[in-house]
């Protein structure tokens, strides 16, 4: 018998390819499959500004090809919404009837520019959806190859943190809520209220940012709450400089926030498409400028800042996947909590969004 290396559930290419057409600023994704797949996600990203419609496949489209259905709703999405531009989806279905999405495009008098993504859900990297995306996008000159080389190199480096310490390091991952936000929030407060020193790191992935910055919001604004003398040091990937346009907006966003409420970031470790890197980045700041610290709390991808760089802390961190919560533990974190329904929080917001954790602290400080 053949052995299955992971068994429970993981994200879809196809999805990727949504989110990543999002990111490329599409004004609409067709998606050339079954009116319920992806449903969940096409829904969800509706609210983010991405228009998603689907050619409805049948049974009958499945035995004899639906390319005329696929020209056809192209040519409809075009008269009804003018789009500057559009991407057009695979699925499992018209990718396992060999449909020619190409040709569907030829059959359709336009210059709008055009992305195809030839893709199913039979990958067991969800990022391989994100990569042939950009290469289509490539294609078509709306990135260059040095970006499409950059974004390469930052998906390779997420799968492997993602099989090092994520949800793909084991067969299978028990879901966990993690630790009590209330526990954890009394314990932080205690830590502020003794002076205790604390490094406070934001390393998030895109625009689920938007809530984890509310954690190191909040964390400063509880300490000046409670005249906590404690030295905090705040580390961010927000750079405004690197990535597309539509993510470098979500650090300004958010730096923006940061900056009316007092926040000040004294440490950039990338951008928010470089969660993968900038933990390392932030781990050899940490061991050059800021060693002999009590605490550290990181809030987003914290498993990719490495251990050895938080040596004798106590070590908190923040997470939206409920399978992240074992692999975290393992690694050596003292208390793991998780924001649940973070996702559907962030998707079409241009502000930071108040945290279950955050709120918690507030509440226990008296704010």
């Amino acid at each position: 018998m053949r052995d299955i290396k992971i068994m429970h559930p993981r994200p879809s290419a196809i999805v990727a390819a949504l989110y990543t057409l999002r990111d490329l600023d599409t004004d609409v994704a067709i998606l050339h499959g079954p009116p319920g797949c992806s449903f969940k996600h096409a829904r969800l990203l509706e609210e983010d500004d991405l228009r998603v419609v689907t050619t409805a496949m049948d049974d009958t489209d499945f035995v004899f090809g639906g390319r005329e259905l696929l020209a056809s709703m192209l040519e409809k999405v075009i008269d009804l919404w003018h789009p500057k531009r559009v991407g057009i989806v695979g699925t499992c279905t018209s990718m396992i009837i060999g449909e020619d999405l190409h040709q569907a495009i030829e059959d359709v008098d336009t210059d709008i520019p055009v992305i195809v993504v030839e893709v199913h859900a039979g990958y067991h990297e969800n990022t391989h959806g994100v990569i042939v995306t950009l290469e289509a996008a490539r294609d078509v000159g709306i990135i260059d190859d040095a970006e499409l080389n950059r974004q390469k190199i930052l998906l390779k480096e997420a799968t492997a943190l993602e099989q090092r310490h994520g949800a793909a390091s084991k067969e299978y991952l028990e879901p966990s809520r993690g630790d009590t936000k209330y526990r954890v929030a009394e314990q932080v407060l205690e830590l502020l209220k003794d002076g205790k020193k604390c490094i406070n790191i934001l390393n998030a992935k895109k625009e689920t940012a938007y809530m984890f910055a509310d954690i190191p919001l909040a964390v400063c604004e509880v300490a000046e709450q409670i005249g906590s003398d404690s030295e905090i040091v705040n580390i961010a990937n927000l750079s405004t400089d690197i990535g597309l346009p539509r993510i470098r907006g979500y650090a300004e966003d958010i730096l923006r926030d940061l900056l009316s409420a007092g926040v000040e970031i004294h440490e950039i470790i990338g951008g928010l498409d470089e969660y993968p890197i900038a933990g390392e980045r932030a781990g050899e700041i940490i061991g050059e400028k800021y060693p002999g610290f009590d605490f550290a709390i990181i809030s987003g991808v914290p498993h990719a800042v490495p251990m050895d760089a938080l040596s004798g802390m106590n070590v908190i961190s923040v997470t939206n996947g409920p399978r992240q919560v074992l692999p975290l533990k393992e690694m050596g974190h003292d208390a793991v909590i998780v924001e649940i329904d973070l996702h559907p929080k962030t998707l079409g917001v241009n502000h930071i969004v108040e945290s279950e954790f955050g709120a918690t602290l507030r509440e226990m400080s008296g704010i």
